[in-house]
């Protein structure tokens, strides 16, 4: 009996099939070792019937792909292995590999390594009345090296089959190692919706937030072709990756250069703000001393023309409401959880109050603030400033709010209420000037790079009643050219009797005073107050063209006070900074927070229980 018989008539040109070198080798086996094997005879099966699998979802289909490219990445750095026969990739299982039913020619082997082992012909009682084991024992080992060599030249290589290796015809094309395709973007949190937010933020704002998505992440790629230890880095993670020997070097409170690795320094500062701008919102409002504050601040805050909500809100108050924390909750939820206080301060009914985005904080310096009374009276602080000031990177702030003398015909009140407040300032305390050879100790305006001086300045418009109806009544709401060239403040900034350096945006909305109280309408009473614009914003700094006004206007819509609120959105420069300044350290008002988003997630709440009751309310009707 033989193992494999071969096919007779077999061309000669054919290459020798398994079974005849099977065949050939079995020929020249001793005699004895061919009594004592008991080889057995192989009968071909047919093949099972396929079995009937569930057809995959869109999901299952998409993750194979994935795998078989992935598997196909390993492939290409294996040198141990091959190309399969179309030239393709070739298909490799992450998991260990399942075994199916052994060919013939596999049993064949399996059968001669058991019965030609020495423990086998040991066992056998053939072996042992024919020779000694130990003979026995080294011929079997001579076959079984001899045969598995003949086994490795063959079709068995790497102990699974291969077919020979077909070369392409032409350079596969490079592979990538970077695959984060727009299916992965989701898993990014990067939402279809922002994708074009680049492109549309640079057309109209001309700046581009890192906070979406960090550039160095895309241009390194998001997805790595294994989880080595070596790249830590998340895959569903926006978070810029920090390398062991940065942390090493790093010195957040000595460091004094620019150098990489600062807090405040420019690495730092283009992570954030690529552009190095950021986006200031500063409001002013006389709320009259009103107890009732508006049901909803949204408009006031949150424009609906603005796309992106800004990255300070500076608001000042004059003749604030009596329970001035109630006005911080309430603007604290407003802004919501993405905003934090960074500071508050009042003198008297003059209040201001910082918000900025929470994860800003950390680039604050320590915040200082300064008042000045400008009544002769001092115990009665209802005319004054209220400034306060701190250092964001390497670019120092300074935010005035004030009330100065009301009155038609009081202008050099005014002036004097302005002068005053310059020189009697004492700020910056303790930190740093970032140019003291351009500050003047005479002019606090002159100590910061950049300064917003915003409030109830009281400056009319040198006109009768009459005539001004006439005007706001002959133009439209936007066209206020005949109004200005009336306003006491614009003329008195144009001579440089006040405001000196300071600049104002173009003003394209109506008066923001004087209202009756809950209406549209302005002064109605036997006094007939003339509409006049002695609600402004003006700015100035230290460099050209760092200060950019977006937008300038008021909120109509809120009518608890005889003042509407005036607000202007700013795009400003920021340059890095050194760390041997005092820094807040992530300082906020951390009770008013909590306050704020547990009033906004009842508010929510309430909201949606009455949209519920809306929809399961009905109307019977009886006929």
């Amino acid at each position: 009996r033989s193992l494999v018989s071969g096919e007779s008539g077999r061309p000669p040109s054919d290459p020798p099939s398994v079974g005849t070198s099977l065949n050939e080798t079995l020929k020249l086996l001793p005699e004895e070792l061919k009594a004592n094997m008991k080889i057995k005879s192989i009968t071909p099966r047919p093949p099972r019937k396929p079995r009937l699998e569930r057809a995959a979802s869109l999901d299952e289909k998409s993750w194979r792909r994935w795998r078989r490219f992935r598997t196909s990445q390993e492939s290409l750095t294996d040198p141990n292995e091959t190309s399969s026969s179309n030239g393709s990739l070739q298909e490799a299982s992450l998991s260990p590999p399942v075994r199916s039913r052994a060919s013939p020619c596999r049993q064949c082997c399996q059968e001669i390594s058991l019965h030609g082992s020495p423990d086998a012909l040991e066992a056998s009682p053939v072996g042992k009345s024919r020779g000694s084991t130990s003979d026995l024992g080294k011929r079997a080992s001579e076959i079984s090296s001899a045969f598995g060599g003949l086994l490795r030249g063959k079709a068995f290589a790497g102990g699974k089959p291969r077919l020979s290796q077909i070369m392409p015809a032409r350079p596969l094309p490079p592979v990538e190692f970077n695959v984060a395709s727009h299916t992965l973007r989701t898993a990014n949190r990067i939402d279809s919706d922002c994708m074009d937010y680049r492109h549309y933020s640079q057309h109209k704002f001309g700046r581009v937030s890192s906070s979406l998505s960090d550039t160095r992440l895309h241009g390194n790629g998001m997805v790595y072709d294994n989880c080595s230890t070596d790249s830590m880095k998340s895959t569903f993670s926006l978070l810029t990756p920090i390398r062991s020997k940065d942390v090493r070097s790093r010195s957040y409170l000595e460091g004094s250069l620019l150098a990489s690795g600062a807090l405040l320094g420019a690495e730092e500062l283009s992570r954030y703000f690529p552009d190095r701008n950021i986006g200031i919102f500063v409001a002013t409002w006389n709320m009259q001393g009103q107890k009732e504050l508006p049901v909803n601040l949204d408009d006031f805050l949150l424009p609906t023309d603005a796309d992106y909500a800004q990255d300070m809100y500076v608001i000042g108050v004059q003749e604030g409401c009596p329970d001035r924390r109630e006005w911080e909750i309430r603007l604290q939820e407003t802004l919501g959880p993405h905003y934090v206080m960074l500071y508050s301060a009042a003198h008297g009914v003059l209040y201001m109050s910082v918000f900025i985005r929470r994860d800003l904080i950390w680039f604050c310096s320590e915040v200082e603030y300064a008042t000045v009374t400008t009544r002769i009276v001092s115990q009665i602080k209802t005319k004054g400033a209220l400034g306060i000031c701190f250092t964001f990177f390497g670019t120092s702030f300074l935010f005035i709010t004030s009330h100065f003398t009301s009155g038609d015909s009081k202008v050099n009140e005014r002036k004097l209420d302005y002068n005053k407040t310059i020189q009697a300032l004492t700020l910056p305390k303790n930190v740093p000037d970032t140019n003291p050879y351009r500050s003047s100790s005479s002019d606090v305006t002159t100590r910061f790079d950049e300064v917003f001086w915003f409030g109830d300045f009281n400056f009319r418009l040198n006109k009768d009643r009459e005539t001004v109806d006439s005007i706001l009544n002959q133009n439209p709401e936007t066209d206020v050219s005949k109004l200005l060239a009336y306003d006491q403040l614009t003329s008195e900034m144009s001579r440089g009797s006040i405001f000196k350096g300071f600049q104002e945006a173009d003003i394209h909305f109506r008066p923001s005073y004087k209202f009756d109280i809950g209406k549209d309408s302005y002064d109605t009473t036997s006094k007939q107050r003339t509409p006049s614009y002695t609600d402004r914003v003006v700015y100035r700094s230290r460099y050209r063209d760092d200060i950019h006004a977006v937008k300038y206007s008021s909120c109509p819509v809120i009518r608890t006070s005889d003042h509407r609120p005036v607000f202007a959105l700013f795009r400003v420069k920021v340059r890095p900074g050194r760390d041997n300044i005092p820094l807040a350290a992530g300082q906020f008002d951390r009770e008013l927070y909590l306050i704020g988003i547990k009033r906004r997630i009842t508010r929510e709440l309430q909201k949606r229980q009455e949209q519920k009751d809306q929809k399961s309310s009905s109307v019977c009707s009886v006929s």
